[in-house]
């Protein structure tokens, strides 16, 4: 009895695919991440040049529909 589990407790076979299981996992989960961050930060940029191209559009139609109107007052 006591052999068994002594030969159980030293037996080394699997060992190396267990520890690359979890290398793996490692890298897996440091990836996920690294993905995150990248994604959070990539979505906060596209945020703020998304904001900027509406107010640019907002801005020059105002000022168009103001010229407009300016010239066609101006021509009468």
């Amino acid at each position: 009895m006591f052999a068994t589990i002594k030969n159980i407790w030293n037996d080394e076979s699997g060992a190396t695919a267990i520890e690359y299981g979890l290398i793996a996992a490692l890298i897996s989960v440091v990836a996920i991440t690294g993905m995150n961050l990248v994604g959070t930060g990539l979505n906060t940029a596209f945020t703020g040049v998304s904001t900027e191209l509406n107010n640019a559009v907002t801005s020059e139609s105002t000022s168009t529909s103001t010229e407009t109107t300016t010239e066609t007052t101006t021509t009468e």
